[in-house]
C-alpha cells in the first residue's frame, strides 16, 4: 500500500497474503512442479479436474516412478494435450537422471532455478514461477506472463486495456523484493472484481 495506494482496497478486503512462509520439503516438489504443468494455459477448475484425473492415471500418488509408469498415453487419456503429458515424463526422466536435481533448487537462486526447470522440453517460464512462487516461496517472484496476474493490476489500476507483458515488467520495479505479494494481491484482485460482477 505504501509503494501503490492502488492496493489499499484489495489489501483492506483480503487481509494479510496466505502464501507459503517455507519451501516445500524436497519430497513435494515433483507433485508440485506436474501440478503447475497441467495448470498452463486452464481456468483452475478445469486443471483441477485433470489433475485428479492425472494423479488417478498414477495410482493414486504422482511420483517420478508413477509417471514413468503411467507414460504419455495414460496421461493423455487423463486430459493432458500432448504437450504436457510429455514434459511430465521428461521431467520424471531428467529427475530420475539427476539432470534437474530437485534437492538443490533450495540453494540456487531464481534465475538458476528458472533456468534449471525451463531446460526440460515443455516448461516455460509461467510454470517455473509458479514452483518459485508456491513450492519454494520464493518472495520476489513477478510472473508478468500471468493472465491473472495482468488482469488483476489492470482492475486494481482502472485500465481500459489489459496491460501487456512487457508494461507490467517495468511497473513491477517499485514492488522489488516483495513482487511475488504483489502478484498475489493482483490476482485476489481479479477474484474480487470477478464476484462484484
Amino acid at each position: 500500500m505504501r509503494r501503490d495506494r492502488a492496493f489499499k482496497p484489495v489489501v483492506e478486503a483480503i487481509g494479510p497474503p496466505t502464501l507459503r512462509r517455507r519451501p516445500a520439503p524436497v519430497d513435494q516438489r515433483f507433485s508440485a512442479l506436474v501440478s503447475s504443468i497441467t495448470s498452463q494455459l486452464l481456468a483452475t477448475s478445469a486443471a483441477a479436474t485433470i489433475h485428479s484425473r492425472v494423479v488417478e492415471a498414477c495410482g493414486g500418488q504422482v511420483s517420478v516412478a508413477s509417471i514413468l509408469s503411467a507414460g504419455p498415453d495414460a496421461l493423455r487419456a487423463a486430459g493432458l494435450n500432448r504437450t504436457k503429458a510429455e514434459a511430465m515424463v521428461q521431467l520424471a526422466r531428467d529427475v530420475k537422471e539427476q539432470r534437474v536435481d530437485l534437492s538443490r533448487h533450495g540453494r540456487m537462486s531464481d534465475h538458476q532455478v528458472l533456468l534449471d526447470v525451463s531446460a526440460v522440453r515443455g516448461i516455460g517460464p509461467w510454470t517455473a514461477h509458479m514452483y518459485l512462487i508456491f513450492t519454494l516461496a520464493r518472495p520476489d517472484v513477478w510472473p508478468v506472463g500471468d493472465y491473472g496476474v495482468r488482469a488483476g493490476w489492470t482492475a486494481l489500476h482502472g485500465l481500459d486495456e489489459i496491460v501487456t507483458e512487457k508494461q507490467l515488467r517495468e511497473l513491477g520495479d517499485p514492488f522489488n523484493g516483495v513482487r511475488t505479494t504483489a502478484a498475489w494481491y493482483c490476482w485476489q484482485a481479479l477474484h474480487l472484481a470477478r464476484a462484484s460482477k
